[in-house]
């Protein structure tokens, strides 16, 4: 059977059905839930900035105010998808939709190689809480994992295919593209588990010599050295904020304070484990079954072998670390993928496993027409004050500051303004809408006070009209 043919008759079984209800629901989730404060709010509106000025060298947080902390290979994405589809949720989103369907449909052959449906491998990624998280959250993330799983895999395919040139292309294309996502942390993800399955495996010198570093190390430098050069020019400073300071710095010098966007909350010593169990629940539970009953099998097992220093080398490396977040273990979520597959054939209870695990986003669907989730994530962003209907974007101030979401969904037409602004204003008698924080209130004189009409009033600010 050809793999045209073995494709087709995935996608008519059962498991086909499966993993399109998977991505439509996950599909459904980036139209209608609005970008929320502070993260991907962000991220909006730096690809929504990028579209409108045209600068697609130097990532913008707020007009003429460059990002300097990521990379632009997700704003340029998204970026683009405005440029086609017009500014929305939806538009901003799909790109990373498209990546995640895209890397479950690139796993289709380890999955043929076990001769199981190649949907399965797709169909875990898009039940692993964390994976189908970021299948449509503007973040840099997923092109992270991405980039991680071609080094990998180029890697991996080029030493078990007798040396082929293509495959270690593909090891140094992962490089190049994780420079681009979110910098050097690529080498940091991939390159400590190659290295100590090469010295389990025994892999000689010669071997390592055989791969193509002078023509790969210049596919990579193709791939990532001109933006970082034009970014540097254009952006003086960038390359050492961002190389010294954000990779380095922070982890090794404690009294850093050089950060310009805020550091992610400080964690427990070892949280990311935890984050790494309950991300990909339920399988992770699975993985841990097999790897009880195994371990002398995985420790001669190259293919095992490999995937367990994948998906262990991550949370160990950041176990000790206080500065993080549950998304840096989304790069393992490929491999889990890939073991559950591993053993799919042997596990008894697959099936109530597989079937319990897709019931949570379909649950997710009734959990968010309630109208707590409602009122959650009307909470998590000012969409619903821009676009009130006494309020013109053109005349919306913020005060003390602006959120990004308000900037994105106003189109940068929200200004910040300060309380001597604000008086004078309201002495002109001129008609504007304000959003305040709550806590600044007492800030304002009375007189301005008095004179504002409450719109609406939430946890944390209200939107008044004068």
């Amino acid at each position: 059977m050809s793999l045209k043919e073995k494709i087709k008759r995935d996608f008519g079984s059962r498991y086909g059905l499966i993993f399109a209800l998977l991505a439509g629901i996950r599909l459904f989730f980036n139209a209608v839930i609005p970008l929320t404060d502070k993260t991907e709010a962000r991220y909006g509106e730096i690809a929504r900035l990028m579209a409108e000025t045209g600068n697609w060298i130097v990532p913008q947080i707020d007009y003429g105010i460059p990002f300097w902390a990521k990379p632009p290979l997700s704003a340029w994405l998204s970026s683009a998808s405005i440029k086609l589809l017009g500014t929305s949720e939806f538009a901003l989103r799909l790109p990373f939709w498209i990546m995640a369907v895209l890397i479950a449909l690139l796993l289709i052959p380890y999955a043929h190689q076990k001769k199981i449906n190649g949907l399965i491998p797709g169909i875990v990624l898009f039940t692993l809480p964390e994976f189908f998280l970021h299948a449509g959250v503007l973040s840099t993330d997923l092109m992270l994992s991405f980039s991680v799983g071609l080094t990998m895999i180029g890697f991996w395919e080029f030493m078990q295919s007798g040396k082929s040139r293509i495959s270690g292309l593909l090891f140094f294309a992962g490089i190049g593209l994780g420079l681009l996502a979110k910098g050097p942390i690529i080498g940091v993800l991939s390159f400590p588990p190659l290295f100590l399955w090469c010295l389990r495996q025994r892999i000689s010198l010669k071997e390592i010599f055989q791969i193509p570093w002078v023509l790969g190390g210049l596919l990579t430098l193709s791939i990532a050295l001109p933006w970082y050069w034009l970014m540097e020019i254009n952006s003086p400073g960038f390359v050492d904020y961002f190389v010294v300071g954000e990779h380095f710095l922070r982890f090794i010098d404690s009294s850093w304070a050089g950060d310009k966007y805020g550091f992610p909350k400080q964690q427990p010593l070892g949280i990311i484990w935890v984050f790494h169990l309950a991300g990909a629940l339920p399988w992770s539970f699975v993985l841990l079954g097999q790897l009880k009953n195994g371990l002398k099998k995985v420790w001669n097992d190259p293919w095992q072998l490999f995937l367990w220093l994948w998906i262990l080398w991550t949370p160990f490396f950041f176990s000790f670390s206080k500065s993080l977040i549950h998304t840096y273990t989304l790069p393992v979520m490929i491999p889990i993928a890939l073991l559950v597959v591993h053993h799919w054939s042997s596990l008894k209870t697959k099936n109530p496993i597989l079937y319990m695990a897709v019931g949570l986003p379909i649950l997710l669907i009734g959990i968010y027409f309630l109208e707590p989730t409602q009122k959650i994530l009307s909470e998590s962003t000012d969409k619903n004050l821009v676009f009130h209907p006494q309020v013109e974007p053109s005349r919306l101030y913020a005060f003390p500051f602006k959120s990004y979401s308000s900037q994105f969904y106003s189109k940068g037409k929200i200004k910040v303004i300060t309380p001597n602004t604000l008086e004078k204003m309201v002495e002109d008698s001129t008609s504007f809408s304000i959003i305040i924080k709550k806590r600044q209130l007492e800030d304002l004189s009375p007189m301005v006070m008095g004179k504002l009409k409450l719109l609406m009033e939430r946890r944390k600010d209200n939107l008044y009209h004068y």
